[in-house]
């Protein structure tokens, strides 16, 4: 298993101020902190600017178990890896001096090219809108798709330099702070501006996994819930049982769900592994596109497996495992994760 080990002080921490980070609509400070001190900020800075640099399974590993406390805290670092990745590719040395010479800095960014630029003297002249950027509040840098000359590029901003509007309204992953930005005849410098090509298919897998961690971390978070309330001596209503594990039926589901969360796992770490191998042909990321939708299936039976352990008080605003549940119901259906798109771009794998 991944996280059986009790959650770290970080994942404390997170946990502490998840429900402060739903109501604000973004991580809280002190949320924001623990990314920063742990290191998860500078999960994918390069190595020469004093981050990590971290591998699939390494960046899997740390983002579910920041999920494990706060699943839309562990999404903002998750996202912050991708963007950090896209730029590190993308630009230039002049560039990385400026974006990552905090190595700890937080990123945000778009990949849908729903901006559009016009050269001029100096740069690029840029207007557009990209929504659902997750931690786009708390930022300093964005990377944005913009297409320029009818080809794609990619672009570093900073965030004082877009507008934000917030239009992040959703049941879960409300503390992503997914908010739209928005640029107005912006000239971005041409040494931050840079065609991009697709990404290589071992990246397309790493981005995907940065986003499964979370909604993994979340499931076994959801599971620590329920096993506290099995330890607390709470008894199955309108039974004779004396708690919640003298039941067979409650133990039989307790199992059950715990058995998903841990086939997630697996998945997520046997994915991460095989995804750096670089003889990935298009069947082999397209077997392992399929195997992480799995994954966030499991994800989401397990809780709802938990929630029906639990019963309506499981709902409370005040109970932590309804928020999971929201959380996971959302990042869980994310484009990347979504079951029949995998089998879609797998069955075309397949036949041709």
């Amino acid at each position: 298993m991944m996280n059986s080990s009790p959650l770290t002080p970080s994942g404390q921490i997170l946990r502490l101020n998840a429900e402060e980070t739903e109501q604000l609509g973004r991580p809280a400070a002190a949320s924001l902190d623990v990314l920063r001190d742990s290191g998860a900020l500078a999960l994918r800075t390069p190595l020469e600017y004093g981050g990590e640099w971290a591998d699939a399974p390494a960046a899997v590993r740390r983002l579910a178990e920041l999920g494990r406390g706060c699943p839309s805290a562990a999404w903002v670092a998750a996202t912050s890896a991708t963007a950090k990745t896209l730029l590190a590719q993308g630009l230039g040395a002049d560039a990385h001096k400026e974006v990552f010479g905090d190595p700890d800095s937080l990123a945000c960014g778009s990949g849908h090219p729903s901006g559009r630029g016009v050269r001029e003297a100096g740069g690029v002249r840029v207007s557009g809108q990209w929504d659902n950027v997750s931690g786009c509040e708390a930022a300093a840098w964005a990377n944005l798709a913009v297409m320029v000359d009818d080809t794609y590029h990619v672009a570093a901003v900073p965030l004082g330099d877009l507008r934000v509007e917030r239009n992040w309204h959703m049941a879960g992953m409300r503390g992503t702070g997914s908010q739209r930005l928005v640029a107005d005849g912006l000239l971005i410098p041409a040494h931050r501006i840079a065609p991009g090509g697709p990404p290589r298919r071992q990246d397309q897998l790493f981005f995907a996994l940065c986003l499964l961690a979370p909604v993994v971390g979340g499931a076994r978070g959801a599971l620590d819930t329920v096993e506290e309330m099995f330890r607390s001596g709470r008894k199955p209503y309108m039974t004779g049982y004396a708690g919640m594990g003298d039941s067979p039926g409650a133990r039989h589901w307790l199992a059950r769900a715990a058995w998903l969360v841990e086939r997630a796992e697996r998945t997520a770490l046997t994915t991460a592994q095989d995804s750096t191998r670089e003889d990935l042909d298009e069947a082999a990321g397209a077997r392992l596109r399929a195997g992480m939708a799995d994954a966030a299936k499991d994800c989401r039976d397990a809780v709802e497996l938990m929630l029906d352990l639990h019963g309506a008080a499981g709902f409370r605003e005040t109970n932590a495992l309804q928020r999971y549940w929201r959380d996971i119901a959302v990042a869980g259906r994310h484009p990347l994760l979504c079951g029949y798109l995998a089998a879609e771009n797998l069955g075309t794998a397949l036949v041709s």
